[in-house]
Formats: C-alpha cells, sequence, structure tokens
C-alpha cells in the first residue's frame, strides 16, 4: 500500500527513464542515472547491513560534490534521514549537531579528517565513519573508505525490510540567525507536495510521474551555486533531480564566480540557485569583466533565496542576462512559499516587495490575519515542516493556528501594501529599539547597499544610554571604494528616517557571513561591541 509521496520512490523512476543520461556533474566527473542509483543503492545497503535502522541519522560532512547526492539518495532508498553538516563547524558545534541528531554514521571528505579525529569518542552514537577521498588525507584505521562501499556499475533500488513511507522524515538543520543549530523535520509527502513544480497534490501516482518524465527527452540542468548543506542548495537540487534532470557542482573549496559561468556555458546550464548579494554581485564583477566572451544563452532562470537581492545587482545580472528569468524567493527552511518577486525580462528590478505566496499570509500578535496597511509577521500553510528536532517548545513558537489551518511563522515581519503586495521589513529577532523606534536591520542594509562604494554590510543594535540601542553597521567597501562614515549616514537619511541611519560604522574587509550566503548578526554585534569599547569616549 502507498503510504504518501516519497523521493526514494521518485528518484528511483526518474533512474529508470533516464538511464544513462547524466545525473550528476562535478568538473570531469560525469555520473549517469543509472550509476547514481547504483552507487547508493549499495551505500544504503552497507548502512543497514551495519546496523542502521528506520529513520535513523546519517550525518553528511561535505562540499558539493557527488558523494553528497549520493549520501541523500542513499538515505532516501533506506528510510533513513540525511543530516546536513556545516563544513565550517568547529569541534564543539560538530559535537552537539551529531549527539542533538543521533546519527549512526557520519561521510566525510578527506579535508575535514583531522578535525573529526579527536571527536569520535563525544559523539558515542556513531558506529560508521565513511571517507571520501578528495587527494588531501589519507583515509585514517578509524574510518571505512566509501568508495569500497559504493563501488561502480549500475543497479536497481535497494528497499530496506521496513520499506518506504511518506511519514519518512528529510531533516535540515539550519542555524538561523542566533542559537545552536536546530533541525527542521519534514515528511517526505509534505515537502514533495510544497516543492513540487508540477502541482502534484495528495493523491499519489507514481504511474503518471513516470509517464511525465518519459515524455521529456531530458530533465533540466541545475547548477546549486550555494552549498548543499543549506536549504536553498539542497532543495534547489532536490528538486532538479526530482525531475529527472542533472545537477551540476563545482569543484573547489571557495566559491569562484568566473568558473561558475564557465561551467554554465559548457554544460548549457539552465537554472541556476543563489543566495542573494553575496554571489551576485561576485558574479555581477565576473560578468562585467568579460562581458559579451561567453555564450551563456541556456540560463533561463537564476534563483535566489534566504537573503535581500538588490535591485542594483538584480538590474547589472539582468544587462548580461536578457532573456533570463531573475526569481527572488521569500521562504526558510520551516517556511516555504512566504512570497516571490520575479524579475522577467525587460522588465525593471525590485527589491523587498514581494507577492505573497498561494498559503501564505501576514498576522497581527492574535494570529488574525492583517489587511492592506497593516503590519505584521509573515505566515505560511498549506504542507508544513512536522516540527524542530528535539524542540517542542520552538515548535509551538513557530507553528500556529490561523482561521483552523497550521500555518509556519519563522519570525518574519511585513508591511501589506494597498495592493496586496508586501514590503518585507526584517526578521523580529533582530528588530532594533532605538528610543521607541521599530528599525529592522534589513531595510538599512539594503539602503546602504545602495551606495556605489558599499559591497556588502550587516546591521545589529549596540547598546546606547539614551536610547537604549542604536543602530550600527559592518560595512565592506568595493576594492578601490573611498567613503567616510557620514557619507554612508548622509546617504541613508536620505532614504529612511533619520532614526534609522546608523550612528556607527565600521568598515572591515570581509563582514563574514556564512557560506550560504547569511549575515552573522551575532558576530557583527560581537566585533562592533568590541570597537566602539577600544574607542575613546
Amino acid at each position: 500500500m502507498n503510504t504518501g509521496w516519497h523521493y526514494g520512490d521518485l528518484w528511483d523512476i526518474a533512474a529508470e527513464v533516464r538511464g544513462e543520461q547524466p545525473a550528476l556533474i562535478h568538473g570531469d566527473d560525469r555520473r549517469s542515472w543509472a550509476a547514481f542509483r547504483g552507487r547508493s543503492s549499495r551505500v544504503a545497503a552497507s548502512l543497514v547491513a551495519g546496523g542502521a535502522a528506520q529513520g535513523d541519522r546519517i550525518a553528511l560532512y561535505l562540499r558539493n560534490r557527488p558523494e553528497y547526492l549520493e549520501g541523500v539518495y542513499a538515505t532516501f532508498q533506506a528510510g533513513l534521514t540525511a543530516v546536513n553538516t556545516n563544513h565550517r563547524y568547529r569541534h564543539d558545534e560538530l559535537a552537539y549537531l551529531w549527539n542533538n541528531a543521533d546519527a549512526v554514521a557520519v561521510v566525510f571528505q578527506g579535508e575535514f579528517t583531522d578535525t573529526v579525529a579527536p571527536l569520535r569518542d563525544r559523539v558515542p552514537t556513531v558506529q560508521r565513519w565513511l571517507w571520501v577521498d578528495d587527494d588531501t588525507e589519507e583515509c585514517p584505521a578509524w574510518a571505512e573508505p566509501y568508495e569500497e562501499v559504493a563501488g561502480s556499475g549500475d543497479g536497481g533500488p535497494f528497499v530496506a525490510r521496513w520499506g518506504r513511507s511518506g511519514d519518512d522524515i528529510v531533516m535540515i538543520y539550519t542555524g538561523g540567525t542566533t542559537g545552536m543549530p536546530k533541525g527542521v523535520m519534514w515528511r517526505h509527502h509534505d515537502m514533495h507536495r510544497a516543492f513540487s513544480t508540477s502541482g502534484d497534490d495528495d493523491h499519489v501516482d507514481l504511474d503518471r510521474v513516470r509517464e511525465r518524465l518519459a515524455g521529456a527527452e531530458r530533465g533540466p540542468i541545475g547548477l546549486p551555486a550555494s552549498p548543499l548543506m543549506h536549504a536553498t542548495g539542497f532543495m534547489f537540487a532536490v528538486s532538479t533531480l526530482t525531475q529527472g534532470g542533472t545537477v551540476v557542482t563545482m569543484p573547489g573549496r571557495s566559491f569562484d564566480p568566473a568558473a561558475l559561468l564557465d561551467a554554465v556555458e559548457r554544460e548549457g546550464v539552465e537554472a541556476m540557485a543563489i543566495v542573494g548579494d553575496s554571489f551576485a554581485r561576485p558574479l555581477l564583477d565576473a560578468l562585467d569583466d568579460r562581458a559579451g566572451r561567453r555564450d551563456l544563452s541556456s540560463l533561463a532562470m537564476v534563483v535566489s533565496a534566504g537573503v535581500m537581492w538588490s535591485a542594483e545587482t538584480k538590474a547589472g545580472l539582468a544587462r548580461h542576462l536578457p532573456d533570463a528569468m531573475l526569481v527572488d524567493l521569500l521562504g526558510s527552511t520551516e517556511a516555504h512559499g512566504l512570497g516571490s518577486s520575479v524579475t522577467a525580462p525587460g522588465a525593471d528590478p525590485t527589491t523587498a516587495r514581494f507577492r505573497l505566496g498561494h498559503h501564505a499570509m501576514v498576522i497581527d500578535d492574535d494570529d488574525e490575519v492583517v489587511g492592506p496597511g497593516g503590519t505584521g509577521m509573515l505566515a505560511v500553510g498549506g504542507p508544513c515542516p512536522v516540527g524542530y528536532h528535539k524542540d517542542p517548545e520552538k515548535s509551538a513558537r513557530t507553528f500556529h493556528t490561523v482561521n483552523g489551518q497550521r500555518v509556519s511563522v519563522p519570525g518574519d515581519w511585513a508591511a501589506v501594501e494597498e495592493d496586496g503586495s508586501i514590503t518585507l521589513l526584517g526578521r523580529g529577532s533582530l528588530c532594533i529599539n532605538t528610543g521607541g523606534e521599530k528599525v529592522f536591520p534589513e531595510e538599512v542594509e539594503e539602503a546602504l547597499e545602495t551606495h556605489p562604494s558599499v559591497r556588502d554590510s550587516t546591521v545589529v543594535g549596540v547598546p546606547d544610554r539614551n536610547r537604549g540601542e542604536a543602530v550600527a553597521a559592518l560595512v565592506e567597501v568595493v576594492d578601490g571604494a573611498a567613503t567616510t562614515a557620514d557619507d554612508l549616514i548622509a546617504h541613508v537619511k536620505h532614504r529612511l528616517s533619520g532614526y534609522k541611519a546608523p550612528r556607527h560604522v565600521l568598515f572591515v574587509d570581509d563582514i563574514g557571513r556564512s557560506p550560504n550566503g547569511k549575515a552573522d548578526y551575532a558576530g557583527a554585534r560581537r566585533r562592533l561591541l568590541d570597537h566602539l569599547a577600544s574607542v575613546p569616549t
């Protein structure tokens, strides 16, 4: 009996239909759908034979590479759960994450061997360590070579003795802006319904999926520029593969915009996922450097999610990619489909203003829906996560009931405009209270980043004797640009109310975004406080 949509079933069908067509491309490494399924099924069978039970968590401590998605597919096949691991985490953070997840195995690449080695005694639930060769460190004696497990060649799917269920969990750990990472738990069935591009509803019809895939010569070719360890890159890759497509990942340890654009041209990439200006601005610089010397005509869509994407940067990309649609998605790991802002070819780019998603709304403190002219918190219904792993209190704070419907309320504030669109204000937990006035960091960051000398910024509140809090900004300037704090403050005052302008500006070489492009607000606040403490009063 079919108990709901399951990615294991969907990817097995894709492998059956696509066969020798490419599923994964990583530099010169090309893996067909048949090989993708075969290698993943052998990993799945090995995990189960080694003691992994239904729903057990398998941590993936890898950069963007084929083994990451093979590991995900292996957990889908076996009814297990993959655990994304931020490769910037250090010992305490890794130990916390894997203990919180009760991970029974860790798949890690060679460069992280020295980080993993001293952790083994701190994570007693982990019974197996699978080492992925990346031409750095040798496989330690306490680990198993991943390649010996995955092997080579094609193969059919693996199904564990407990089978698969739409209630199986896909878990994505998210650090948010403060606190330790939390595991957001989605049922396979609900996640597919929420993210499906094919309009699949509650009725599960795998024959229809097979016919749909067989009716197309091939699937889409997508490139997640952002890390697979974060929701934006991960769900983009999952969506591409669920359509029977090809995922292109970039070799290398750091973001190389020129190499990425070369890959778009070489592989005929049709869609790309980025995270706001932290990815878009370097891409724009690389496009400016070689204007007109690449054939990027295949690129039909650039999708951004997670952080603000400025109108100026969008306009720059639109100049170089006149036939591409630029899509700014408003959402989070626990709240998909809050809204979108789509810049069609030839249209003027905008930022911060979005159209509400089909199941989205703005609610007040009493969980009542807010109409035009009002301000409140964004919420979205429809298929939602089950909650946060091992955190019923945060689950209760995030998931509300509005008009009898369960909705996710991730904490973003928005103003409802007269035409029904919304203007994003920012995350409520980061709201700065200065002299009784509310200031949302994102709107100040957006204003700062319209200055031609500003590459990036992070805005936080710092203690102020007279106002309670004062607005303060870390600012990273464009190479070679010259500006002053007074100039930037005046620039913001020209665009926003005076009380929203920073009272303190600290210029830095790098504001310190995480690999997924999100700002480190806690770190920015510490840096600004240290700076202010060193300045004579």
